[in-house]
């Protein structure tokens, strides 16, 4: 499909902190996106939590499997509301870099713990880990990532008004990422894929884990017809199978209802160029108000049945205790960190510095090895988990 005017166009990109000559057979965007591919920080999300930990269960979403579904939906979302792709998927598979290990259980834990050095914040960690934490390249510190890239990353969920979080403020100060406007259309999809996908995919990892059964969400909106169509089609087919067509056609419903509500958005915005999209008083991609109407009922039934399940509770109870005991470990004795760590805990002016350091640490940790670690630290048994 040709590219709208309001698209993200490379030839006009604002630039990277650090000037660069760009690459003569990759656009800037194309190479944002493989950078964070090969960022230290993209291989650990395969063994980081989405919902159950990682040694659960193989079958089940990983932040890293998560991420993939998140960038494939995203493609197909920016393709055909003529968007650029390449840009959509670079902050796809950069939006959950900053998660801890135990997902939002791990963040919980290390935000209360570092409420006195600024708190933690997973979308800001994103920024620091692809400004200044990965530590590859000759010429500076991160991924030297362009304006568009970080501005996508640190806007996909809408304006950042208020008090910033400590490390989005630290980058903010250096390369005005204009945080008050909303963010181009494609960090807008990037966002609104991310929810497709987990609100697809959770239903196909509760129904795995038995939290609940197909007949307990087939009367909620969406689901029970799209079960009701696969009845139709296939009166009597497997339960796996059924299953699985019932749940791709939910994810279908959801797409196609991005796909049209921004069509009109769009039309009816005006916008003649990304600027104009950044300009605006409100989002151009969404969710019509029916759907989000019914996907509030299915997330009310997933946190009831699947985020606050008494076997999930008792899980995020077990992680959040290492992540509990491992930070003041560290901060009481930074040197048990590894020695590449050293130099920049040693120059670490005060307190404060020395805790966001070890939360570097502990947040780029994945389950597996937040587990080992605590065992060695503190005597646990890694098994009990």
């Amino acid at each position: 499909m040709e590219r709208a005017g309001f698209a993200s166009d490379p030839a006009k990109a604002r630039g990277r902190l650090v000037a660069e000559e760009e690459s003569s057979f990759r656009s800037c965007f194309q190479r944002d996106r493989d950078r964070i591919i090969h960022a230290s920080a993209f291989r650990r999300l395969k063994h980081k939590t989405q919902v159950f930990v990682e040694h659960e269960g193989d079958n089940y979403r990983t932040r890293l499997t998560h991420t993939i579904e998140v960038a494939q939906v995203a493609r197909t979302i920016a393709g055909t509301l003529g968007l650029n792709t390449e840009l959509t998927e670079a902050v796809a598979l950069a939006h959950d870099l900053g998660h801890t290990p135990f997902g939002h259980t791990g963040e919980d834990a290390l935000h209360a713990l570092m409420a006195p050095y600024g708190g933690f914040d997973h979308n800001a960690q994103a920024i620091r880990i692809v400004t200044r934490l990965e530590r590859h390249y000759a010429a500076f510190d991160g991924l030297n990532l362009t304006w568009e890239t970080l501005e996508a990353i640190a806007k996909h969920n809408g304006p950042v008004l208020g008090e910033l979080p400590w490390a989005l403020a630290e980058c903010n100060a250096a390369f005005d990422l204009e945080l008050h406007t909303h963010a181009s259309a494609e960090a807008q999809v990037a966002a609104l894929a991310d929810d497709v996908a987990y609100n697809n995919h959770d239903l196909h990892d509760g129904l795995r884990a038995g939290l609940f059964a197909d007949a307990d969400i087939a009367s909620l909106p969406i689901i029970g017809a799209c079960y009701a169509e696969v009845d139709q089609l296939w009166p009597g087919l497997e339960a796996k199978r059924r299953r699985h067509e019932a749940l791709r056609r939910v994810f279908g419903v959801m797409v196609s209802d991005v796909i049209e509500t921004s069509q009109t958005l769009l039309a009816a915005s005006g916008a003649a160029c990304v600027e104009d999209i950044r300009a605006l008083d409100h989002p151009v991609i969404a969710f019509s108000d029916a759907l989000w109407r019914d996907l509030k009922e299915i997330r009310a039934f997933l946190f009831t049945r699947m985020y606050r399940a008494p076997s999930v509770m008792k899980k995020r109870a077990e992680v959040s205790e290492i992540v509990e005991e491992l930070f003041p470990i560290y901060l009481n004795d930074p040197h048990q960190m590894p020695k590449g760590w050293h130099a920049e805990i040693d120059a670490a002016p005060n307190e404060t510095a020395l805790a966001r350091i070890v939360s570097d640490y502990v947040s780029g940790m994945t389950d597996r090895f937040a587990v080992q670690d605590h065992a060695r630290l503190t005597g646990a048994d890694p098994a009990r988990l």
